[in-house]
């Protein structure tokens, strides 16, 4: 891959604005985006991606990462595009958020870090983007609230989805009733997770596997958790393993969820009720139960797909397609459809133009130029802390549904449990006290 220093960069990335509502934050630390001081922390596969956009936006200062070699050649990396020697390496993320320069945090560690470290730089008084899903299990979804909107910071999360055309297209038909009435969703992703069952390696020098494995359960170490060193694939090992991810349902099914929430307006809101598969074990057959009665099922096909009175709305990556009264309007699922971006045009064109509801739009430098707007501004990023943590909140219920074969049932105004079916145990999370000691 051809190596970028800032200049070289720039000619290609341009910095753009995000018009978002306003809300009371506490004020920003700088004037402009490029003036903000960040720190990454977990830089793997997907912090290369956000190093790459925080470094020609923002002012990348530090990263941190349990990996010796990561972290280090992350370092070399930084240093090496802006032409100097400042980037710190951090082994402990506690010695980066201790730094009184530091605006902003971009966090991409493991699923089972993402509240701890997300409160922790809450409590610092810095800015945070975590990657999806926002937290681990559903406490820590209510914790992370309650701390993000005490500090008065902003927080995005990290679900690029909704950026996406296709999606927020698909989302603003649905939430501005151009096919009338959802009686149903059906939304196709993987999985839950299982039990860590993965054989033991041989330990190697330059990781720090206690700290790995911080506040979930010291397990042995397997390269398939942590694969040494840098690499160029995304990890599923510990993505697979319900201490440490969620399986597919806290990954990809996080993003689809989180459409589903945006499109049925709920950002503030969520299901009522989980559902195992009628035939049991961790088929396709799952469900989310909104009040009202609209079910949202696990199942193959598109990515979201929003059944209607009048007409059909479905997304994926890449694809479109929109029905109504029992014809195609639009439709891109393969290149001989013609062009994405023509069939979205039109569609926005013709049934969307005086549409009540609209969602904000990707600008230039996505999801990450959002946020750093979002701190300078005051004003909202595309998903903050409420909408990422009940996106969450679905990911874990559906999980729970999967554990438990029962339904589960949920308040989603007290965000509790409405009934004592589950195990509460397992609802936490299980948790050492590693931060004390």
């Amino acid at each position: 891959m051809k190596k970028l220093n800032k200049r070289s960069f720039l000619k290609v990335s341009g910095a753009a604005s995000a018009s978002l509502p306003v809300f009371s934050i506490g004020a920003p630390a700088a004037t402009a985006a490029e003036e903000l001081r960040i720190g990454c922390i977990g830089m793997g596969r997907m912090m290369y991606w956000h190093v790459n956009g925080l470094m020609a936006r923002a002012k990348l200062v530090a990263v941190c990462d349990v990996d010796q070699t990561r972290r280090e050649s992350e370092q070399a990396r930084v240093n090496e595009y802006y032409e100097n020697k400042e980037c710190a390496a951090y082994n402990d993320y506690r010695d980066l958020l201790a730094r009184d320069d530091i605006d902003a945090v971009c966090i991409a560690t493991p699923d089972h870090w993402h509240a701890q470290i997300t409160i922790d730089a809450a409590r610092a008084g810095k800015h945070i983007y975590c990657e999806k899903p926002l937290t681990h299990d559903i406490d820590e979804s209510i914790r992370v609230m309650d701390e993000v909107q005490k500090a008065g910071i902003v927080l995005q999360t990290g679900s690029q989805q909704r950026g996406m055309k296709e999606f927020r297209v698909a989302a603003e038909l649905v939430r501005n009733g151009v096919a009338g009435k959802v009686l149903e969703v059906k939304s196709d992703f993987w999985g839950p997770g299982r039990p860590f069952d993965l054989p033991q390696e041989e330990m190697e020098p330059g990781l720090d596997w206690n700290r790995w494995c911080g506040p979930a359960p010291l397990n042995h170490y397997t390269s398939k958790l942590s694969p040494r060193g840098v690499h160029d694939f995304f990890p599923m090992g510990w993505r697979q393993t319900i201490e440490y991810g969620g399986g597919g349902i806290c990954d990809m099914g996080a993003h689809h969820l989180d459409i589903i929430q945006m499109a049925l307006g709920m950002d503030q809101s969520g299901p009522i009720k989980a559902l195992p598969p009628e035939g049991g074990g961790n088929e396709y057959g799952a469900k989310l139960v909104y009040d009202g009665g609209i079910e949202v099922t696990r199942e193959k096909g598109f990515m979201v797909d929003f059944i209607c009175e009048n007409g059909r709305i479905q997304a994926s990556r890449g694809q479109f397609q929109f029905e109504l009264d029992g014809r195609i309007i639009q439709k891109f699922l393969v290149p001989e459809d013609g062009s994405l971006a023509r069939a979205v045009v039109l569609t926005e064109r013709e049934y969307l133009k005086d549409a009540k509801v609209r969602f904000p739009q990707q600008k230039k430098g996505g999801h990450t130029q959002n946020f750093l707007d979002a701190i300078v501004r005051g004003t909202q990023p595309m998903v903050p802390v409420e909408s990422g943590s009940r996106s969450a909140i679905c990911c874990h219920l559906m999980n729970l549904s999967y554990h438990h074969q029962q339904p589960i049932h949920w308040d989603p105004k007290k965000l509790q449990f409405s009934d004592k079916s589950c195990d509460s145990d397992w609802i936490t999370g299980s948790r050492r006290d590693y931060l004390n000691g």
